[in-house]
């Protein structure tokens, strides 16, 4: 018999998380089981949980962990039972061609966790394996290609935000964007991976850092991540406060870290000519972005997507260890809450309401 976990399953979209009792399949080869300490919920979570971009159901969601390597399955040699380890949504295979071009977030190989979910409910039926993690469980079982391992003296909770909302923020700015020291940065919207694109930008060396929001107490945080200045989107016109910060220019780089196609067009509004704004959330399946068609040749304009930072986990998570270990990058400090498993719906309501940097779930915590 397989071995049982507790796990935050979604039976309905929109719907309450209810915590059940799932058998977890061991790992096959090149596949690790992880017992999972901590996974935030990233906002990517939570518009799966409630069907914006569709999905088969039951499932369990959670992609932003850490943890301790509890068995490894044939052929895995790079961790050991023990390790501690950050848990990533990128599985990847390092042999396509866009493995093999550095982009290992665009893998098109198909991996057997693709095809079966190690998940089961009582009545035998399959739990779909959420965003390839299906971390809100007490253990998850992945593919070696989606850990990367971490320093002793790296809390675990801390830890399980490299997965995606730092690696996501701090790429767009370094890999994505290839941020220049002396720049001005614009960061709309100030949440989980908002907040880490200011982190980036201070990273970069950027000399002015600005932080859009509509929600005044993230404002009132942004200055310890990085912003040299606060837009306060809900009482003065964005466009004309960015322009007046930069003698009338506009900003050289632009970020959209909300999914919303307005949101989308107000970054390409707020760049110099010859200025950069680069895509970061993901709005719902449906969703169009209108621009200027004359603007982006004539102004000289770029327009980038990044999905998770144009991340290479196996280079970028070291990377990241080591501006957090200087003392370059937070991570304790972007937690806004903790919850136990059974608390994970309270943890889904405040990032909905926009009230969280990051809420972490502890499922080993009663």
């Amino acid at each position: 018999m397989e071995p049982v976990v507790r796990a935050a399953v979604c039976r309905g979209f929109g719907e309450p998380l209810g915590v059940e009792d799932l058998e977890l399949a061991g790992p096959g080869p090149d596949e690790l089981r992880i017992e999972v300490v901590a996974c935030a919920v990233c906002h990517s979570d939570v518009t799966f949980a409630d069907g914006a971009w569709g999905g088969d159901l039951p499932a369990v969601y959670g992609h932003e962990a850490a943890g301790r390597v509890a068995e490894v399955g044939a052929g895995v040699t790079s961790v050991s039972p023990g390790d501690p380890v950050v848990v990533t949504l990128v599985r990847s295979c390092g042999t396509c061609w866009s493995c093999r071009r550095g982009e290992p977030v665009f893998c098109t190989t198909s991996f057997r966790l693709d095809e079966h979910s190690p998940l089961r409910d009582g009545a035998g039926v399959a739990v779909g394996h959420g965003l390839r993690t299906a971390a809100f469980a007490e253990e998850a079982v992945v593919h070696v290609s989606q850990v990367a391992t971490l320093p002793e003296d790296l809390p675990l909770h801390a830890a399980s935000l490299l997965a995606c909302g730092v690696i996501t923020g701090v790429g767009a700015v370094l890999n994505t964007a290839r941020v220049e020291p002396g720049s001005t940065v614009v960061v709309i919207g100030v949440g989980g991976v908002g907040v880490n694109a200011l982190q980036g930008a201070r990273i970069a060396g950027a000399e002015r850092i600005v932080a859009v929001d509509l929600v005044e107490d993230k404002l009132a945080l942004a200055g310890r991540f990085g912003a040299t200045d606060t837009v306060a989107a809900g009482s003065v016109d964005v466009v004309e406060a960015v322009r007046e910060m930069t003698a009338g220019r506009g900003a050289d780089y632009v970020f959209a870290s909300v999914g919303s196609g307005s949101v989308m067009a107000q970054a390409v509004s707020l760049c110099r000519r010859g200025g950069t704004a680069v895509m970061v959330g993901i709005p719902g399946n449906g969703a169009r972005l209108d621009l200027d068609a004359v603007a982006i040749p004539n102004d000289g304009l770029r327009v980038l997507g990044s999905k998770m930072g144009s991340a290479r986990p196996s280079e970028d998570i070291p990377r990241m260890i080591g501006h957090w270990s200087r003392g370059e990058l937070l991570l304790e400090e972007l937690i806004s809450s903790r919850h136990p498993l059974e608390g994970i719906d309270d943890a889904f309501a405040e990032v909905r309401h926009g009230e969280a940097l990051r809420s972490v779930v502890l499922p080993s915590q009663h």
